[in-house]
């Protein structure tokens, strides 16, 4: 996502977002950065990640009342548009961007050290997210390289990475990409006994799609989502509950409060338009318990089941994950809540 990775950094901030008055859904986390924060992982209501532009990694072990700086050293001028941690002391990150700039590290000590496990040298790549199967198998997704989206697969947690055969991925649509903009365009079930199933979120081209793989990301399927798809539109985010119970989000982020609906549902035998959607670009979505919360620049909305949705809020967030019923959101200028 070369092009609109730089115009999404740039994205400004509606009127009167900003406003803490603005955030009745979410207790705002001081986090002491003016970094833009798309990257998160939370993994309980007192831990949680989080990762953006300027190099910036900080982690909090107190439910956001303070923040500690974990960042690899010598990584300022990257942007960690993606993190997963599996706990308080083990995390992987990844930084987006043409050639090397896209890299991926690891720490098993809290941030203190870091791993380099990745750097990417094919001029082609461009490494948008990243997911995990389980504390050892993962997927980092790279947009199309000649013609087929790229995937990489880690079996030791993030140690070493490896890129999958391409024979298994269905050919990109011309202009498809995937959209950088919540670490949350490639995408595993939190509920998954085979612990084999993963999605890819897909916009740019003519058709926004998502890509479904049952093997641990080895082969892929491609099925059309009925949502808008263009050069700055399509799916920005999937989430599944179970392998048969799934969403997608999205929209065009140049028209952040255009009505258009943008979110769809699967049930395991295909994507259905939503019956009522979010108003607005919305870039982050996640299950909290059986409800769902999604996140854009122009709000917070939520769900109780995924078909009638209500406005809980008009603070900015990108990202959006939660753990049980915590859920935390990050975003511009260091904004973190939590609820």
């Amino acid at each position: 996502m070369r092009i609109i990775a730089a115009a999404l950094a740039a994205l400004v901030l509606l009127p009167g977002v900003a406003s803490a008055d603005d955030d009745q859904y979410w207790e705002l986390k001081p986090t002491g950065t003016d970094a833009r924060l798309r990257g998160l992982s939370a993994v309980n209501g007192q831990v949680a990640w989080v990762s953006g532009s300027k190099g910036t990694v900080l982690r909090t072990t107190n439910g956001g009342r303070s923040w500690e700086v974990v960042a690899p050293p010598d990584t300022a001028t990257l942007d960690f548009r993606d993190i997963q941690a599996f706990d308080a002391r083990n995390a992987v990150v990844l930084s987006i961007g043409e050639g090397e700039s896209s890299r991926l590290y690891r720490t098993s000590d809290g941030g203190r050290t870091w791993q380099e496990s990745f750097r990417n040298t094919d001029p082609k790549a461009f490494y948008d997210c990243m997911a995990f199967f389980d504390r050892f198998r993962g997927l980092a997704l790279s947009d199309p390289v000649d013609g087929k989206f790229r995937v990489l697969r880690t079996w030791d947690g993030g140690r070493s990475w490896h890129v999958n055969d391409p024979k298994g991925m269905p050919d990109a649509l011309p202009g498809e990409f995937a959209f950088a903009a919540s670490g949350q365009c490639v995408a595993t079930p939190e509920i998954d006994l085979a612990g084999n199933h993963a999605w890819i979120a897909t916009g740019g081209g003519a058709k926004a799609r998502v890509f479904q793989s049952a093997d641990g990301g080895r082969t892929w399927r491609a099925s059309e989502v009925p949502m808008p798809s263009g050069e700055a539109a399509g799916v920005f985010a999937v989430a599944f509950k179970t392998p048969w119970r799934g969403v997608a989000i999205g929209g065009d982020y140049l028209k952040p409060t255009d009505p258009t609906p943008a979110f769809a549902t699967n049930d395991g035998r295909g994507w259905k338009a939503g019956t009522q959607a979010p108003i607005g670009y919305r870039s982050g979505i996640a299950y909290r318990g059986s409800g769902l919360v999604a996140v854009g620049p122009s709000g917070t909305d939520t769900s109780r089941d995924g078909r009638t949705w209500r406005v809980a809020g008009t603070g900015s967030f990108d990202t959006v994950d939660c753990t049980g019923l915590t859920c935390w959101a990050a975003g511009e200028k260091g904004r973190v809540g939590r609820h």
